[in-house]
Order: C-alpha cells, then sequence, then structure tokens
C-alpha cells in the first residue's frame, strides 16, 4: 500500500478521494448500462450533461460573484471542442457501445486510453516514446485484439458495431485531452470550464441523438426508476464528486499513486458487472484483460516518471471545493498537467 503524501491534510482526505475515483469511476460503466436499458444512449448524456454542466456553472457564479468574468470567444470555441470531443464521441460512445457490449468489457476496451495518449502524442507532438512504451503499446493492441476476436478457442461473440464504437471512443478522448492540455484557451475558473464543455458536450450529443432516431424511439412514460436512479447516480456522483476527488488528488499526490486508477476501474466494472448485472466472465476475458491491464500499468508508471523528472511549478494548496471538477482539469493560465495526468475515463 502506497505512503500518504506528505502535501496531504490528512490521510483520511487523500485516502477517501482515491477511493472515491477508485470506485465511482469503475461504477459509471454499470450506471451507463443501467440508465440506458430504458433511456437511449445519447439522450441519457444529454440530460446528464445539461443537469451537470448546468449547476457547475451556477457554482461559477456563486463563487465568482455578482459579475463574474465572460469568457472570450476563444475560450468558448475551445470549450465546445473540448466538450465534443470527450463527453460527445468519448462518453457518448461508451453509452452507445454499451447497448450490445457489456460493460465490463467496454471498460477494458476504454483503459486504453494511456495506450492512446503516449501513441498521439508522439505522433502529433513527437513526445518522447521509450522503448518499454512502444512495447506496451504493442501489448495492450495484442490484449484488446485478444480479447474481441471471434475466432478460437474461448472465443468471446460480441457485437462488432458495439467493439468498433468503443473503439473509437478512448481515441477521441485521447484527442480532447491533447488538445486541451496543448492547444486549448479553456476559462480559467475550473467550473466555469467544466460546465462550459459539459454544455458544448451536450449539445453534439443531441445532434447524435437526431441523428440515430432516438426522439422516435424514446417514451418517457416506460423510464423505469432504475434508469433515473443511475443517471442520478451518474449526475452526482460521476460527473461531479468523483472529478472533485480527482483533481484534488493532481494536487496532493504523485502520479504514481494517481495513475493507478486507470487500471483499478476496470477490475471494478468487470466485477460490478458480473456480480450486479450477471455479466459471463470467460478465461479468455480474463486473460485479454490482464494483458491489457499490464499494458496500461506499464505505460502509467513510465510516463509517470518521465513527469516527475521534468521541472514543473508547486501547484497551491487546493480543497475539494475548489479542485477542477469535470472533464478535464485545465484552464487558460497556470501550468498545464501532462496528457498522463488527465482524466482517462471516458464513462465518467
Amino acid at each position: 500500500m502506497p505512503s500518504v503524501p506528505r502535501s496531504s491534510p490528512s490521510s483520511l482526505l487523500f485516502w477517501s478521494a482515491l477511493l472515491a475515483v477508485y470506485v465511482i469511476w469503475g461504477s459509471t460503466y454499470l450506471g451507463i448500462a443501467i440508465a440506458i436499458e430504458t433511456i437511449p444512449p445519447f439522450l441519457m448524456a444529454v440530460i446528464r450533461f445539461v443537469i451537470a454542466g448546468t449547476l457547475l456553472l451556477a457554482l461559477d457564479r456563486r463563487r465568482g460573484g455578482a459579475s463574474p468574468a465572460t469568457p472570450g470567444g476563444r475560450e468558448l470555441r475551445d470549450s465546445f471542442i473540448v466538450g465534443a470531443l470527450l463527453l460527445a464521441f468519448g462518453n457518448g460512445f461508451v453509452g452507445w457501445g454499451e447497448m450490445t457490449v457489456p460493460s465490463g468489457i467496454a471498460a477494458i476496451m476504454i483503459a486504453l486510453v494511456p495506450v492512446w495518449f503516449a501513441v498521439l502524442g508522439w505522433l502529433y507532438f513527437r513526445d518522447r516514446l521509450p522503448k518499454i512504451v512502444g512495447i506496451a503499446v504493442v501489448i495492450g493492441f495484442a490484449g484488446v485484439a485478444l480479447l474481441v476476436w471471434p475466432a478460437g478457442e474461448g472465443a468471446n461473440q460480441f457485437d462488432l458495431a458495439g467493439v468498433i464504437i468503443l473503439g473509437i471512443a478512448p481515441i477521441s478522448w485521447a484527442h480532447g485531452t491533447l488538445y486541451a492540455a496543448r492547444k486549448a484557451r479553456l476559462p480559467s475558473r475550473p467550473y466555469m470550464a467544466s460546465g462550459l464543455q459539459m454544455l458544448g458536450g451536450a449539445a453534439v450529443l443531441l445532434v447524435l441523438a437526431w441523428l440515430t432516431g432516438e426522439f422516435e424511439r424514446f417514451d418517457p412514460g416506460q423510464v423505469s426508476a432504475a434508469s433515473i436512479l443511475a443517471l442520478a447516480y451518474l449526475i452526482v456522483f460521476g460527473s461531479m464528486i468523483a472529478f472533485t476527488a480527482y483533481g484534488w488528488l493532481l494536487r496532493h499526490a504523485p502520479l504514481s499513486i494517481v495513475g493507478t486508477y486507470a487500471y483499478v476501474n476496470p477490475i471494478v466494472a468487470v466485477a460490478l458487472g458480473a456480480l450486479i448485472l450477471a455479466e459471463p466472465i470467460s478465461a479468455r476475458t480474463v486473460v485479454a484483460s490482464a494483458v491489457v491491464l499490464v499494458a496500461v500499468a506499464i505505460i502509467v508508471s513510465a510516463r509517470g516518471r518521465l513527469t516527475s523528472q521534468a521541472s514543473r511549478p508547486t501547484p497551491a494548496p487546493a480543497s475539494p471545493t475548489t479542485a477542477a471538477t469535470a472533464t478535464t482539469p485545465l484552464s487558460s493560465t497556470g501550468p498545464r498537467p501532462a496528457p498522463s495526468e488527465q482524466p482517462a475515463a471516458p464513462s465518467s
């Protein structure tokens, strides 16, 4: 068990924040699976992010006083782009994929986000790609191929369209994160930045819902109590509490500890899917999952070492109520975290 960082105000607060990121983010795959039982996935995401984004903007206004700073045109545009990539095509595609693919399998495929960070960072920005990371990238892709390949002993039979959609989701999430970290100019206040990204993502999700015919299929009278509770859980816990905890951890804990959520979340998701939704777990799924998580662990630890070796300003202390709370804890001011520090949980 890793020791509590000295910069943490208390061990209880530290472990509470880490446990929240472990369990809540891991459980959002289950929450999505239950919510989309009676609510179409894109419309469900629209409702989720409109409510969460509006609440965050209200919090920003309350914290900013009667005349909060108005974001400029560049900030609005970049917030929309980041929200579209992270929430519409990242998170939204997770919900769409889970219509035909078990939630635990979805979580394993989404665990490839750190792999895509490494690949796209090298491709677009010529980030350093150590040999061990290159090997881990190959291992990660091999693990996913083993997981979804329909032939061979113990093969899993998953819907091809769902698998493709879940393959696109982490690519979009990584693109959005890299854009936010390297190119975007976002509002300086995290609540405003988060709220604008959520509303921008919701606007794109609304178009996707229309294009896929969800308005015609959706019957509000058929929405179950379980789906409503799951949606409420995603809004309050997934979109607000866990992100607050994550933003706080980035300021008080080393990446070697924070980054462990990338391979704990899929384990939580697979376990909850099996226990609550009776999703089957085959031997091939276990082996493939282990291969993917080993690759992710190698990449997260290697990039964490590279980041810790770089000179970085010391962030000011923050409490959970002042930490960044949304899809990317970034703003147009202050030091920007490296891609490995960004949330890698499109379901969140």
